[in-house]
């Protein structure tokens, strides 16, 4: 991950109530803050296994988690998308 080519580093604290986002912006670097007065971040299923702490997302479902949508409950729609390299 490298913040230079896109992408955001997010950040929550213990209790998920606190968010902050490290986005690259046109001239430098940008930090969202997000503090919920009620309720909490819901987090997408994560591997028991590998709890190393962090998770990739794409910036859709991070704009979901943020809205206070639960991504277990979204579906999507098929799409288009590019082939990854």
């Amino acid at each position: 991950m490298n913040v230079q080519n896109g992408d955001a580093y997010v950040f929550l604290n213990k209790n998920l109530t606190n968010l902050k986002i490290l986005h690259a912006e046109f001239g430098g670097l940008v930090i969202y803050n997000l503090k919920l007065e009620r309720g909490t971040i819901q987090l997408p299923e994560m591997d028991k296994e590998d709890m190393s702490g962090s998770l990739t997302v794409a910036w859709s479902e991070l704009v979901l988690m943020v809205q206070g949508l639960s991504l277990s409950q979204c579906t999507r729609q098929t799409r288009w998308s590019p082939r990854k390299k």
